[in-house]
């Protein structure tokens, strides 16, 4: 697709998803230089280690959901760095915590057709898997990292609410 078509069909989305594709550009930035620093420092901002959240969650959610998976699949074709699975997850990672969005990032490794040990990243929250859902059945899984704001937001209005009681 020639620049010119492509700035034109840029320019016929509503400018809320405008602004999407463009925070998905920069998490995706963000996602390439998160994948360049050692894991043992970054894992920790990854989430709750071992920990999965519900699989549920509301219709509003799941329209979230969709356009942050279409944002950052669209934006990681055109960023002109690699932009793979764990990139990709990253950055819809960090677009679901900015909207208070529970989610969980997977870690998996396994086989390709030539014997190769690969790894695989997807983001799934709810039932929803956000990014990295093609093929991701055929890895097990070596990592999970998940964090749930609802949660706690709870458990901190509820600690919040028993201080002030006192």
């Amino acid at each position: 697709m020639s620049l010119y078509r492509k700035a034109r069909t840029y320019m016929s989305f509503p400018v809320a998803m405008k602004l999407m594709f463009i925070e998905a550009y920069v998490y995706l930035a963000w996602g390439r230089v998160f994948k360049q620093l050692p894991f043992a420092k970054v894992a920790p901002s990854l989430g709750d280690f071992m920990k999965e959240t519900p699989y549920t969650c509301s219709e509003e959610e799941l329209k979230q959901l969709r356009q942050i998976s279409r944002a950052v699949h669209a934006m990681s074709r055109v960023t002109w760095w690699e932009s793979q699975c764990l990139v990709k997850a990253v950055a819809a990672k960090k677009m679901l915590e900015r909207r208070s969005i529970p989610y969980t990032l997977y870690l998996g490794s396994g086989r390709d057709d030539q014997g190769q040990m690969v790894a695989h990243a997807w983001l799934r929250s709810g039932s929803y898997i956000v990014t990295g859902k093609e093929g991701h059945e055929k890895y097990a899984i070596v990592g999970i990292f998940g964090k749930d704001m609802r949660a706690e937001e709870l458990n901190f209005n509820r600690s919040s609410g028993k201080e002030f009681l006192r």
